[in-house]
């Protein structure tokens, strides 16, 4: 078993998507407390592309060849000594960093991988990263909910928006955006979103927002009562504090984590949201529909070059998704 090799989505060093290649890799296989899993659906996010363009700077040395892909679904295929929690044959999904990551993540059940985007990976079991994938709920639509989903439940804790608040979504038409739209709109809240194009503003519309504005923040709300900042580094979030009320809540996914000082503001609550886990709770919200990803295309992984591509480029209205099958790009 240890001769067989795999297809990866693979950075040989430091460069842009254009320079990613389709690799034979060795198959990974797990050691105790681990599972191996054949990959049927992975997904591109801007961990990936960040860690491959080096963006994380000394706090992220990767070593290569560095398989890409932090969310999955597929199927256990081997258990290492230890494990109970799977068996071979499970439907699983989750997320889980390359193991590049370690030092960046707290806590000993960290959720690290070899890199879902290959036709196998490896996982740590016991973690709450991972979860059994619900059967009436698809691996492409699970692997596209396994962050995004996570995300858009921890946000709606945080944000604990009341029936007629007002909320400004920066960013509403990317992977969270358009999962957390329709929590925002069962929870009564008053939704601006942003968007950059019309089929964009047709889309957050479509998924629950009351308006939609452009990005510059002149025209940001005055006043809301949360805003739910999506994509702007830290440099960026005094514009989005200035549109919220005093005792407003900001709820920022951008990592490295911003502080109350960054703001420009002392009279507004910061959330920081950066979350590993709760999947089984994701799993629940998926099988009753109260989750559901918007995909905006999927390739099979032999074009995963040209997915990755896409994604970074053309600013795709939901999730990219690579499949094990033939896709539909």
């Amino acid at each position: 078993m240890t001769d067989r090799t795999m297809k990866a989505l693979v950075a040989t060093g430091y460069g842009q998507p254009e320079e990613l290649v389709i690799a034979d890799l060795p198959v990974p296989h797990p050691g105790p407390g681990q599972i191996q899993v054949r990959i049927a659906a992975a997904t591109l996010n801007p961990t990936d592309i960040r860690a491959i363009t080096g963006a994380f700077g000394e706090a992220l040395r990767l070593e290569f060849p560095y398989v890409l892909g932090n969310e999955f679904a597929g199927t256990v295929t081997e258990t290492g000594p230890g494990v109970t929690a799977y068996q071979v044959g499970d439907e699983v999904f989750g997320q889980a960093l390359p193991r590049s990551f370690a030092g960046l993540l707290p806590g000993e059940d960290a959720s690290l991988s070899t890199g879902a985007l290959a036709e196998f990976a490896v996982f740590e079991a016991g973690t709450p990263a991972l979860a059994r994938r619900p059967s009436g709920v698809p691996p492409e639509k699970a692997a596209a909910l396994a962050i995004a989903g996570t995300t858009a439940l921890s946000i709606m804790d945080a944000a604990a928006l009341k029936p007629g608040e007002s909320v400004l979504v920066i960013g509403a038409t990317g992977a969270v955006g358009t999962t957390v739209l329709p929590l925002l709109a069962a929870a009564g809240a008053k939704i601006t979103a942003t968007a950059a194009t019309e089929d964009g503003a047709a889309l957050v519309r479509r998924l629950g927002a009351d308006e939609v504005i452009g990005h510059d923040p002149a025209g940001y709300p005055a006043g809301v009562d949360a805003v739910l900042n999506l994509v702007h580094f830290a440099d960026r979030l005094p514009d989005a504090a200035r549109a919220l009320r005093p005792g407003g809540r900001l709820v920022s996914i951008i990592y490295p984590e911003p502080t109350p000082e960054q703001l420009g503001r002392d009279d507004v609550e910061l959330h920081f949201i950066w979350d590993m886990g709760g999947m089984n709770r994701v799993a629940e919200a998926a099988a009753t529909g109260e989750l559901a990803p918007v995909i905006a295309r999927s390739y099979p992984l032999a074009e995963a070059v040209r997915a990755a591509v896409d994604y970074t480029r053309g600013h795709p209205l939901g999730k990219i998704v690579v499949t094990a099958g033939p896709g539909t790009a």
